[in-house]
C-alpha cells in the first residue's frame, strides 16, 4: 500500500497528523505492507526567506477575537500527541527549499526524519527553515551529508519534483494539508484521530488501488 501525505513545515496540523499517523501505523499487524511518501504542498510560495510575524499574529489577522481560543485549541492538541506548539515563537517563510531537502532525505531513506526535525525546528524551537545555514544543520542531524546539503542549497537539485509534487496534489483533488492519497484513491485529511486513521488503513484491500 501507498500512501501519499501532503504537508508543508508551516502547518501545525501536519505536524499534530504525523503524529497520529505514526501511531496508527504502530497499531497495524502488517505495518511492513505500507510505504509512506512524503509529498511537498507549499501554503505559501510566494512567502519571502525572511521571517515576519509570527504564526499567532497571522492567525489574530485572521481570526480576530476568535483568535486566542483557536491557538489554544491548537495547542492543546498539539500537547495530547506529546507535541510543543509554540505558535507565538514560529514565523512562517518560504518552504521550498525544505522540501527540496525533504525530497533529498526520501533519495537517502530518511524522509521521515527529517519531516520530523523540520516539523519541530519550525514549531517546538521557532527556527527560521527557510534560512541555509539552519537547513544545513538540520540536515546534519537527520543524518545527511553536510557536502550533500551544501550542494542541494546552491543549487537547483529536486527543485523540479517539488514542483511536480504540487501538480500532483491538483491531479488529486488536493486543496489542503495534512491530506493522504492511499494507492490513487481521492484524499482525505490527515489529521483525524489515530483510531480512525487505522481503520483507513485497514480497511484497504492488499494490492487494490489505482496507480498513483
Amino acid at each position: 500500500m501507498k500512501v501519499e501525505i501532503y504537508a508543508d513545515v508551516l502547518c501545525p496540523w501536519c505536524y499534530i497528523g504525523k503524529r497520529r499517523l505514526t501511531a496508527a501505523l504502530d497499531q497495524l499487524a502488517d505495518r511492513d505492507r505500507v510505504r509512506l511518501v512524503w509529498r511537498g504542498f507549499e501554503l505559501a510560495p510566494d512567502q519571502g526567506r525572511t521571517p515576519g510575524p509570527t504564526a499567532a499574529e497571522a492567525m489574530t489577522g485572521w481570526w480576530g477575537d476568535r483568535a486566542q481560543a483557536r491557538i489554544a485549541h491548537i495547542r492543546s492538541l498539539g500537547a495530547a500527541e506529546g507535541l510543543e506548539l509554540n505558535l507565538h515563537l514560529a514565523r512562517p517563510v518560504n518552504t521550498f527549499d525544505a522540501h527540496r531537502l525533504c525530497r533529498l532525505a526520501a533519495a537517502r531513506g530518511s524522509a521521515d526524519q527529517m519531516v520530523e526535525r523540520l516539523l519541530r525546528a519550525y514549531h517546538t524551537e521557532g527556527l527560521n527553515v527557510a534560512d541555509p545555514q539552519v537547513l544545513r544543520r538540520l540536515g546534519g542531524e537527520a543524518g545527511l551529508a553536510d557536502a550533500e546539503v551544501r550542494a542541494l542549497l546552491a543549487g537547483d537539485d529536486h527543485a523540479e519534483e517539488v514542483r511536480a509534487d504540487r501538480r500532483r496534489a491538483a491531479e488529486h483533488g488536493v486543496t489542503g494539508v495534512p491530506s493522504l492519497v492511499i494507492d490513487g484513491r481521492p484524499p482525505v485529511p490527515g489529521v483525524q484521530p489515530s483510531a480512525e486513521l487505522r481503520r483507513l488503513l485497514e480497511d484497504i484491500p492488499h494490492g487494490v488501488g489505482r496507480p498513483g
